[in-house]
C-alpha cells in the first residue's frame, strides 16, 4: 500500500515538475530558440561525427559502409607506433606547438597591461584596432603577406639586410626557421585579440586596491606587479589548461600553406600528415588517418585532464 502511494505521489510531482517547465518554456521561448541553435550545432558537429570515429578500429571500405566493414582492433595504431614518420610527426608536432605555447603567453599580458594604464582613450582605441585587425585576416592571406615580406629578391625583410651589408636569405627553404615563421607570425595575428580576455579580468580589479597603492607611494610597474597580475592569473592558469588540451591540434591550413619540399623536414606535422594521408593521396587511407587522428585526441585529453588535475592540487584554478 505503501508503494503504491509513494508512486502516485513521484507521479504527482513529476506531472507538476512538466507543467512547470512547459510552462516556462512557453513564456521564455525566444531564449530556448537561441539556445537550440548552439546546442543542434554541438551535436551535429561534435557528436554525431564521434559514430565514425569507429573506423579507426576497422578497415574501412566505402561500399560496405561503418557497419560494414571489418574489425582490426589495434591495427591501424600499431602501423602508425612502427613507422618512421611517427617519431618525426611527434618531435615536430610538440617543437611547434610548445614554442607556440611558450612565446604566446607573455605578449598578450603585457600588452592588455599596458593598454589598462593608457588615459588617453584615442590612442588606446587606435592601438586596440590595430594590434585585433590581424586576427580577422584569413589564414590564406596571412600566409601570403608572410611569404611576400620574407621573399629572397623582393621581400621588405631582405631588403633591409641587404641594407644592413647581409647576403639575402631565404627564409622558406631553410628548415630551420620554419617553427619561428609559424610562432611569430601567429603571434602577430592573434596577439590584439588574446589580450582582450586579460583587459576584461583587469577591468574586474578593485579600484580602491589602486587607490591604496598610490597613496603608499607605489608606482604604475609595482601596482602592474602586485595587483595587476596577481589579478588575471587565474585567467592566464585556465587559458593555459584549455591551450594545454589542443597541443598536438595545430590545424594543417596554416602548416600546409607554409610548407614546402624545402622545409618539410620539419614542417610536416600530425595534421598535415593525416590530410595527406586520408585525403590528399590517390589510395586514400581512411582508417588510418582516423586512427592518427584519434590518438591525437586522447592525448590531447590525457593532457587537459593531468594539467587540471596538477593545478587543483596546487590550489588554483581548474576548469572542474
Amino acid at each position: 500500500m505503501k508503494e503504491v502511494v509513494l508512486t502516485k505521489v513521484s507521479t504527482g510531482a513529476s506531472s507538476r515538475l512538466l507543467i512547470v517547465a512547459r510552462k516556462q518554456m512557453k513564456k521564455s521561448w525566444q531564449l530556448y530558440a537561441l539556445l537550440a541553435l548552439p546546442v543542434i550545432y554541438v551535436f551535429v558537429f561534435k557528436y554525431y561525427p564521434m559514430y565514425g570515429a569507429q573506423i579507426a578500429f576497422k578497415d574501412y571500405i566505402a561500399s560496405k559502409g561503418v557497419a560494414g566493414s571489418e574489425w582490426v582492433g589495434m591495427k591501424h595504431f600499431i602501423r602508425f607506433f612502427n613507422s618512421y614518420e611517427f617519431v618525426k610527426l611527434m618531435k615536430n608536432t610538440l617543437i611547434i606547438s610548445l614554442y607556440s605555447l611558450l612565446a604566446g603567453i607573455p605578449f598578450p599580458i603585457i600588452l592588455a597591461l599596458s593598454l589598462n594604464y593608457v588615459k588617453n582613450q584615442l590612442f588606446k582605441k587606435s592601438v586596440q584596432m590595430i594590434t585585433y585587425a590581424p586576427h580577422f585576416i584569413s589564414v590564406v592571406v596571412m600566409v601570403g603577406i608572410v611569404m611576400e615580406l620574407l621573399d629572397p629578391r623582393n621581400g621588405l625583410v631582405n631588403m633591409l639586410l641587404g641594407q644592413l651589408g647581409f647576403e639575402p636569405i631565404n627564409f622558406m627553404a631553410k628548415p630551420e626557421y620554419f617553427s619561428s615563421i609559424y610562432v611569430w607570425s601567429g603571434i602577430w595575428q592573434n596577439v590584439g585579440f588574446s589580450c582582450i580576455i586579460y583587459l576584461a579580468a583587469l577591468a574586474g580589479v578593485d579600484p580602491a586596491q589602486h587607490e591604496a597603492a598610490v597613496i603608499d607611494g607605489a608606482s604604475k610597474f609595482q601596482r602592474m606587479l602586485h595587483i595587476d597580475l596577481p589579478s588575471i592569473i587565474p585567467v592566464m592558469i585556465i587559458l593555459l589548461i584549455l591551450n594545454t588540451g589542443h597541443i598536438l591540434d595545430l590545424g594543417f591550413e596554416k602548416v600546409l600553406l607554409l610548407q614546402n619540399p624545402l622545409n618539410a623536414r620539419t614542417s610536416e606535422v600530425i595534421d598535415t600528415f593525416v590530410y595527406k594521408v586520408g585525403l590528399a593521396s590517390q589510395a586514400m587511407n581512411y582508417s588510418y588517418s582516423t586512427a592518427i587522428n584519434l590518438f591525437k585526441s586522447v592525448i590531447g585529453l590525457i593532457l587537459l585532464i593531468s594539467v587540471n588535475q596538477m593545478a587543483k592540487k596546487a590550489k588554483q584554478e581548474s576548469l572542474w
